[in-house]
């Protein structure tokens, strides 16, 4: 579907801990991406809709790699300038046609961009690029919420929605769920 993106040019707004981690805090991201280390670890990861690496550089120190994938060519400028992490490659590139190979990543994870790239497409591509078993975790607004933050109600999902297009392409839903304003929806790729 994907309404719209981020406003570029308000990026420093996604730079307020205390607004962002009201939501999705950073621990609840790493722990979905490093949940069964001991059985494989997730060392190459892809931040979705990374816009300037708030979750990026929260997730880097717990990783070999961190590609920070972004449509937006300005929120990879405002991320250089901010600093990017030696681990942390930008990618420049939408969800549905990311230039990795088949089975490159071993985790993904997205904090409130999923509404901006949902699609069969983009969910085709992730289950492509993701190891068989390897951890999609996916955070977002949801319709369920009130809108009083983030988009509107009319261009969110909610995490049943969010569930369903990736069960109908394989993945092994872990955990749906709905949150004040939010969803988290965790799962295993076929």
């Amino acid at each position: 579907m994907g309404y719209h993106t981020f406003d570029a040019e308000k990026a420093d707004r996604l730079e307020r801990p205390a607004a962002r981690y009201r939501w999705v805090s950073a621990e609840e991201v790493i722990g979905a991406l490093t949940a069964e280390r001991a059985d494989r670890e997730a060392t190459t990861v892809a931040d979705l809709g990374s816009g300037t690496g708030f979750y990026a550089d929260a997730v880097a120190p717990h990783v070999e790699t961190v590609y920070g994938v972004d449509v937006q060519a300005e929120m990879h400028a405002f991320y250089r300038e901010k600093g990017v992490p030696e681990n942390v490659e930008l990618v420049e590139s939408d969800v549905a046609t990311l230039p990795f190979e088949d089975g490159e990543l071993d985790a993904a994870f997205s904090t409130m961009t999923y509404h901006e790239f949902a699609s069969d497409a983009a969910v085709a591509e992730l289950a492509r690029v993701l190891r068989s078993d390897g951890r999609l975790a996916l955070f977002d607004w949801s319709a369920a919420g009130d809108g009083e933050h983030g988009p509107s109600t009319d261009e969110r999902f909610d995490a049943g929605d969010a569930a369903a297009a990736l069960e109908a392409t394989g993945f092994e839903v872990l955990l749906a769920s709905e949150r004040t304003e939010t969803f988290a929806v965790i799962a295993r790729a076929p």
